[in-house]
């Protein structure tokens, strides 16, 4: 590409000491939150039903490998341990506090904590910043305490912790459910959903290695939580329910470094609208609140997903199984329906259910029967026993025809059940490392023993849908993984300090809200960047505009001024190809007379020809600039072919976002049509980011229509608009 040099201001090195030293600090730091020596809980009670007596009883009951010390004012003994006064009071050293006492207590009682020498608290008591200003306050002052102190803190509003790793032993929480020892760690939001979530994953016998909830998190917080896991020799899967994100920036930076050694799988709640703002642009109009979470997932290598059975689903299959190496997946039968079934979803999910090669056909009809379809589904009949269900399933993982299998079995009496169970548990666990095995029994009774057990290493569907998405899913997380990093890219031709000038000149007239620069602003600052736009004039006579035109030589178009003309053509107020004095006379009088607060005329060169594309930015309050690419014209925002990203832009970003949306395939000459420059579109994204970097002020901004000139012509930006405010202290 033209004019472009890597950013090569700091190194890899360098980026890769960061953050080795942020998560030595930040797992260190955490330490006594899920390795505690010993433990004291304040408010414990001798009532079982309360919340401080089941906290402490199932504390108790998990045999912690250290001593607990029951901190209760009005107890001298609970569940025949000494209790104590205050934390103060306790003889040896305490490494964690649960404190379950009311929230008008729950301050001094840290303080204690601190003058105590405590390393970290679990805050259950509610009534903080979910609660009102009253609340907020409260918290603030707690933050406050901890942070003087040295000290970590989960909570407030929160149900607890746990850590199954048996050197631990730690059910830190109020709950009836301690789930068995595995390799997934989660961390909730909510606590109501935090306890379903332990219930469910008991049911899916899936393993847990350490469970958080962390409540309102004005200190741990999801951030924390994954720098603790990264290294966590007992964390191979990461689970997140999230309802918000305090930092999104440092989630992501810290999320795209964790992605590519533990996969990370996340429910997002609040897949609303980011606000009420009324839409200004077609960009601004196209983003919200769940487009910027999918934007900053889908960079930083977060496997989203939309209910909680998908958060099982997917946890259970890339706890026990490898990521797909591709999109290929193989399926074997008994039974015809149920495997339609599961190639009808299997496709609809973006993955391949490919042909076999004659060679492996041939291969399974040596052991199948003479009625058994081997082309893929392999449907074995319902005659099919352990023995044809272990040769096919073994015959398959071994070709490099698949990369994924799926096995249902329908059992069709109860005779054999448990053998074929058994036939198809050994196989399955015997593939090869780079295949991935999952099996769906489809019985209303749920699966026999042989194939739910938790020490299977593989899991059963109950659907072959279920098994499909998560497959889908599975595979999308490994393309992520292959994908090149990517760079930031920076250019030699930029001219920043002028574009500041225009910008700070504006805002410096503009209120808090800011407001869009004038056409010439715009272009001065397009063209401070490199970004390409057409011989354009403001005028605000036809005498001014007509000269224009004879000066050009050419066609022109004129766009009417207007505060109130939002989107020009609604309205009238753009006229297109005008050539000759005559015609740009009535041209002119025609788009002012469409609206009745004119203020000029935008006239520039009229570009023929060409695709036309959207590329725009819009400031989200929560994630910062989003940056969009689709199809341009009118039609974009009832079209809604369009992909976002979080700013700032990758040379791997900005070719993802081309290539992702529908019509892009126009650009690249769909069914003989003229392609598209793509390289200069994929230019043009980057020197937009580059843009955004410079200039904050910058919160809105809708380039289009975009015309993409055939391959080396470049691209031009036939409308503009630009909104700026000024930076916020």
């Amino acid at each position: 590409m033209k004019n472009r040099a890597m950013d090569t201001e700091r190194s890899d090195a360098a980026i890769d000491d960061e953050g080795r030293a942020e998560q030595i600090a930040a797992a260190a730091s955490l330490k006594p939150l899920f390795h505690p020596q010993s433990i004291a809980v304040i408010g414990a009670s001798r009532d079982k039903s309360s919340i401080g007596g089941r906290l402490f009883n199932n504390i108790i009951n998990a045999d912690f490998n250290g001593p607990v010390y029951p901190v209760n004012p009005r107890a001298s003994i609970v569940r025949s341990i000494h209790s104590y006064a205050s934390v103060k009071e306790i003889p040896g050293p305490v490494d964690l506090a649960f404190i379950v006492v009311p929230s008008r207590f729950v301050n001094d009682v840290v303080r204690e904590c601190g003058e105590k020498g405590v390393r970290g608290v679990v805050v259950i008591t509610a009534g903080f910043s979910e609660a009102g200003a009253e609340g907020a306050a409260l918290e603030a002052e707690l933050l406050d305490i901890v942070r003087g102190a040295g000290m970590r803190m989960v909570g407030p509003n929160c149900m607890g912790l746990q850590n199954t790793d048996p050197d631990v032993s730690l059910d830190g929480q109020f709950g009836p459910v301690m789930p068995r020892r595995g390799n997934v760690s989660m961390s909730s939001q909510s606590g109501a959903l935090g306890l379903a979530i332990l219930d469910y994953a008991t049911e899916m016998h899936l393993g847990i290695s350490t469970f958080v909830s962390v409540g309102n998190k004005p200190d741990v917080a999801g951030d924390d939580l994954l720098l603790f896991w990264e290294e966590d020799p007992n964390t191979d899967v990461i689970l997140l329910y999230l309802e918000s994100f305090g930092n999104p920036r440092r989630f992501s930076r810290i999320a795209r470094r964790i992605a590519k050694k533990k996969p990370i799988i996340a429910v997002k709640s609040g897949r609303t609208l980011a606000g009420a703002r009324a839409a200004t642009s077609h960009t601004g109009s196209l983003a919200n609140l769940d487009v910027a979470v999918d934007a900053l997932f889908r960079q930083a290598g977060v496997i989203r997903v939309g209910t909680l059975e998908e958060l099982f689903d997917v946890t259970a299959l890339l706890a026990s199984q490898p990521a797909p190496k591709g999109r290929r997946v193989g399926v074997v039968t008994n039974a015809g329906g149920p495997a339609i079934l599961a190639v009808d979803a299997l496709v609809s999910q973006g993955l391949e259910v490919p042909e076999l090669s004659d060679g492996l056909q041939e291969k399974l009809r040596r052991f199948l029967s003479d009625t058994a379809a081997v082309s893929n589904p392999v449907d074995m009949i319902a005659a099919a026993g352990p023995e044809e269900y272990r040769a096919s399933i073994e015959t398959l993982l071994a070709s490099d025809e698949v990369d994924s299998l799926i096995t249902l079995f329908i059992p069709a009496s109860e005779d054999g059940v448990a053998e074929t169970a058994t036939a198809i548990r050994e196989a399955g666990e015997a593939a090869p490392s780079d295949k991935t095995f999952v099996c769906v029994y489809l019985q209303s009774g749920g699966a026999p023993s042989e194939l739910a057990s938790p020490d299977v290493g593989f899991p059963t569907f109950a659907f072959p849908e279920r098994a499909a998405k998560a497959l889908r899913k599975a595979a999308t997380y490994a393309e992520w993984l292959a994908r090149p990093e990517g760079r930031i890219v920076a250019f030699d031709d930029i001219d920043a300090s002028r574009a500041r000038a225009v910008v700070q000149d504006a805002v410096a007239g503009f209120d808090e809200e800011g407001d869009w620069l004038d056409p010439g602003a715009v272009g001065t600052v397009l063209k401070s960047y490199g970004i390409t736009v057409p011989r354009a004039e403001v005028v605000t006579s036809i005498d001014d505009a007509v000269a224009f035109g004879k000066n050009l030589g050419g066609p022109i178009v004129l766009k009417v001024i207007s505060p109130s003309a939002i989107h020009k053509s609604d309205v009238g107020g753009v006229a297109l190809d005008v050539s000759g004095a005559a015609a740009i006379e009535s041209a002119y009088e025609r788009v002012t007379g469409a609206v009745a607060d004119s203020e000029g005329v935008l006239v520039q060169e009229f570009v023929e020809g060409g695709h036309e594309v959207l590329i725009g930015m819009v400031e989200d309050p929560t994630f910062g600039p989003l940056i969009v690419f689709g199809l341009g014209g009118i039609f974009v925002e009832l079209i809604g072919d369009v992909a976002f990203r979080i700013h700032p832009l990758t040379d791997v970003d900005a070719d993802e976002m081309v290539s992702e949306v529908k019509s892009a395939r126009l650009l690249e000459g769909y069914r003989g049509g003229e392609p598209g420059d793509i390289e200069a579109v994929v230019e043009t994204l980057l020197r937009v980011s580059a843009l955004i970097e410079d200039l904050p002020e910058i919160i809105e901004m809708d380039l289009n229509p975009v015309k993409v000139g055939t391959p080396g012509a470049g691209v031009r930006i036939v409308d503009a608009r630009i909104k700026v405010r000024q930076t916020k202290s």
